[in-house]
């Protein structure tokens, strides 16, 4: 059952405020009352009525200074009402953002009206706000798109969009902004998330098995089509598409057949593709080495990931982010960031984007688990990452191994979550187990 509309009712008329909160109390409102505008405002955040009815005119701040402090998209609505009102004053209030105006006398039927239409707005909007917020958390995409920029906040939006959609997506940025994570919860919003993702890196593909590879032959070998049947099939780097394979990985993605290698008949296959690439494709198709009409039929849906130097103060968020979670996989407190620290992030480059944004937070973690450390020197050790002798990739190799065995015992075996987790695609993960020697069912024994 449905609770009772409640509103704040503002006026610095006695009387008025009385008249107001008889007449919305008798209609089954609840009624909160203020004398003023700044009283009213310090409630707002406790009690989160559905709808605000202001006094235009009052000591204090008035109720367009109202209007201008209620900004955001939590706030609730507002209506405003004044004795002194016209038409440009009207005018005015709606367009800062007044959800309505009404001039005194007032017809009572039309304020509840008003009333009853503005907070059913409001919750409507504070549910689709709540089940956006849901689906974030359900896909991952909190933690693949995390930041208060402008920028990934649309583009947060514009994945839960896609996500509904079965069109192709063509996801473009550099390498290290997370394109594989972003597919995977495109997946996962979808329709098709009961199916299979299946990811492929075009580039590992050798040119003269690409079409083996990806369409299959008659019996032995499904391809990659086949088996993301009622799925997503991810084709990352299409760049390295093979020229002589374009044409027909075109006709796969219109007709959504495919034709194995030494079969006599097509075989359909009900696919989504995403395919991401860290190339310019249209200088490919300029120089003649991508079809224009390939990429045509990629592009339908575009996505662009930002580099990690163009997000400003997320840096410091997705940091602090990278830091609580590898605390909590190493089981210690999270090492707080200095002034210096903040510096040292701000003014990095970033060339390796949010992945190695998440490496120099593996090393600060794990310098202050020794009790010392700080981002300077995490990033120093970034720099030296390059010609290391082999007894150092030893080392290293014993990290990974560590930090994958936690992470596996952390979340229970679930693979999606541990990739997430260590900010890597599943592909990536389960090469490094293999390439580790590591035992799944072992470390959860």
């Amino acid at each position: 059952m449905a609770h009772n509309f409640s509103a704040f009712i503002i006026d610095d008329d006695k009387e008025m405020r009385n008249s107001l909160s008889h007449l919305l109390g008798k209609a089954g409102w609840d009624i909160t009352s203020f004398a003023d505008a700044e009283t009213a405002l310090r409630r707002l955040d406790g009690l989160t009525p559905d709808v605000v009815l202001s006094d235009m005119r009052m000591p204090g701040l008035s109720g367009l200074d109202l209007l201008a402090r209620m900004q955001g998209p939590d706030a609730p609505p507002l209506v405003l009402i004044s004795a002194h009102g016209d038409i440009p004053m009207a005018v005015d209030a709606i367009q800062r953002g007044a959800y309505s105006f009404l001039e005194k006398p007032f017809e009572p039927r039309r304020l509840l009206t008003i009333l009853k239409h503005a907070a059913e707005a409001h919750r409507l909007a504070d549910k689709a706000r709540r089940m956006r917020d849901e689906l974030l958390t359900l896909s991952g995409l909190d933690r693949v798109l995390l930041g208060n920029d402008p920028l990934i906040a649309g583009l947060r939006d514009q994945v839960l969009d896609l996500g509904h959609s079965d069109g192709s997506v063509l996801i473009s940025g550099a390498t290290g902004t997370g394109k594989e994570l972003v597919a995977r919860a495109l997946h996962r919003l979808g329709p098709r998330h009961d199916g299979r993702f299946v990811s492929v890196n075009c580039a590992t593909l050798e040119p003269g098995t690409f079409e083996e590879q990806i369409f299959g032959t008659a019996h032995a070998n499904l391809g990659y089509f086949r088996r993301a049947d009622g799925g997503t099939l991810f084709l990352d780097e299409i760049g390295a598409c093979p020229e002589a394979s374009q044409a027909k990985l075109l006709r796969a993605l219109e007709t959504g057949e495919v034709l194995p290698l030494g079969a006599d008949e097509d075989v359909t296959t009900d696919v989504r593709v995403v395919a991401a690439t860290n190339e310019d494709l249209q200088a490919l198709v300029d120089e003649g080495k991508f079809r224009a009409d390939l990429l045509f039929r990629l592009n339908t849906f575009p996505l662009a990931l930002p580099p990690l130097s163009e997000r400003g103060d997320d840096i410091i968020l997705l940091f602090e982010y990278f830091l609580q979670s590898m605390a909590e996989t190493y089981e210690i407190t999270p090492p707080e960031l200095t002034a210096e620290d903040m510096s040292a992030l701000l003014s990095h480059g970033w060339p390796g984007n949010v992945r190695e944004l998440r490496h120099v937070a593996e090393r600060r973690t794990l310098a202050a688990r020794r009790g010392g450390g700080s981002v300077a020197q995490a990033l120093a050790t970034e720099d030296l990452s390059e010609d290391v002798p082999g007894t150092l990739r030893d080392a290293v190799a014993r990290f990974e191994s560590s930090l994958i065995a936690q992470a596996i015992k952390s979340h229970q075996g679930r693979m999606d979550a541990v990739a997430e987790a260590l900010g890597i695609g599943r592909r990536t993960l389960n090469e490094k187990i293999v390439k580790l020697g590591l035992d799944k069912q072992q470390l959860l024994d």
